[in-house]
């Protein structure tokens, strides 16, 4: 008679009890330091997103200082910082400083604008191509009812565009120290960019595989894509109708760059500023100045038709529609920084959406191909021969 062989120990009745507490436990651990960590770090959370963007956005220019410094990442960081502090931080900082000083002093001068009297349209401006009647049409009725028709029409974007700039801007002390913050992080950044781009992609693998460290390559080309196309776009028309502004003699020429610099990277354009300084000059009896003025504004307004679409694809091989539709969103949602957190989050989400769609359709489409080749007939190898028969 044969031994029985031994008959496997059922588990007890109350393991998996305990495996789904310790595993509810762990998860509940783990949430709580990360909300921990969050706390803790949240005086620091709005610096590190804004250096993150721009290292990220200015990395490539980062990596080809450094080669043209003998290979020394030191000299190339102190040089980026410095930039940074020159070009980027201390405008802006001039720009939201001079709006919230003029405020009150522009919500005061607006309503002085409801006697202006605005004479008739010159004879030559019906006469320009596309837009000629147009603009003759709508400045002859401005001319007849005054400024408070076109006043009540831009008034509630003035107005918002002043309040949110001083809600932004808040204690200017605090803004700088921000910006100090910021550029202290980036410096760390830049200096050891590397590593911490390595742990991320880490953990993007041990997240989603291969599809995270893609997703990840993808944000950073959505970052730069937005810096060039929104940001750089910004700099040039602000720069350009500054200058029209400067040249054309029109006053507060300061503090309307500065406007118009929130109002371009708002999306919104440099002709919320440039037409009425235009409106001004023609009111004023300046016609030479206002009409230079005037065709320099329709070049500005329309250069981002051109521009903006070639920097975004440039920088990252993305739709434009879900760029601009991150950038407004963004914006709108998350505030100034959201112009890079909201494409960010739609182009990842388009990536991994996509490639899940697209994951089971390449021997699909090998199909496809095989049976359009065979339903093909073949072509003669030339004009004067017949096709080799199989």
């Amino acid at each position: 008679m044969k031994p029985s062989s031994p008959q496997p120990s059922s588990p007890p009745p109350d393991a998996p009890r305990q495996d789904i507490t310790r595993i509810l436990l762990a998860v509940l651990a783990v949430a709580l330091l990360i909300f921990a960590s969050l706390w803790v770090l949240q005086p620091f959370l709005g610096a590190s997103v804004w250096a993150t963007m721009v290292v990220v956005a200015t990395w490539p220019l980062m990596e080809s200082l450094q080669a043209r410094l003998w290979g020394r990442r030191g000299l190339a960081t102190s040089v980026m910082v410095l930039g940074l502090l020159l070009l980027l931080f201390v405008p802006l900082s001039i720009a939201l400083s001079t709006v919230v000083t003029h405020a009150d002093q522009v919500m005061a001068w607006a309503p002085k604008l409801l006697d202006a009297q605005i004479p008739e349209p010159p004879a030559w401006l019906a006469s320009l191509p596309v837009i000629g009647e147009n603009l003759a049409a709508f400045w002859h009725k401005v001319a007849q009812e005054g400024l408070s028709s076109l006043l009540a029409m831009i008034k509630p974007y003035v107005g918002s565009s002043l309040k949110w700039t001083a809600a932004q801007a808040g204690n200017l002390g605090m803004i700088g120290l921000q910006f100090l913050l910021t550029v202290a992080i980036a410096a760390i950044l830049y200096s050891e960019g590397e590593s911490a781009v390595l742990h991320v992609r880490r953990f993007a693998r041990r997240l989603a595989g291969e599809q995270g460290d893609a997703v990840i390559t993808l944000a950073g080309q959505a970052i730069r894509g937005v810096a060039l196309g929104i940001v750089v776009t910004a700099l040039v028309q602000t720069a350009l109708g500054g200058l029209g502004l400067w040249i054309s003699g029109v006053p507060f020429a300061g503090l309307l760059c500065a406007v118009m610099l929130m109002a371009c990277l708002a999306q919104i354009g440099p002709a919320l500023v440039l037409a009425p300084a235009v409106a001004w000059l023609f009111w004023s009896g300046d016609n030479v100045w206002a009409t230079v003025l005037l065709v320099w504004t329709l070049l500005v307004t329309t250069l981002d038709n051109f521009l903006r679409p070639w920097l975004i694809k440039k920088g990252a091989d993305l739709p434009l529609l879900l760029i601009f539709a991150g950038v407004i969103g963004g914006l709108l949602a998350f505030g100034l920084v959201g112009l890079f957190i909201g494409p960010v989050v739609l182009a990842v989400t388009y990536t991994l959406l996509e490639a899940w769609v697209s994951e089971g359709l390449p021997a699909k489409a090998q199909a496809v191909r095989e049976r359009a080749t065979q339903a093909t007939p073949a072509r003669p190898a030339s004009a004067g021969r017949r096709a080799p028969r199989n």
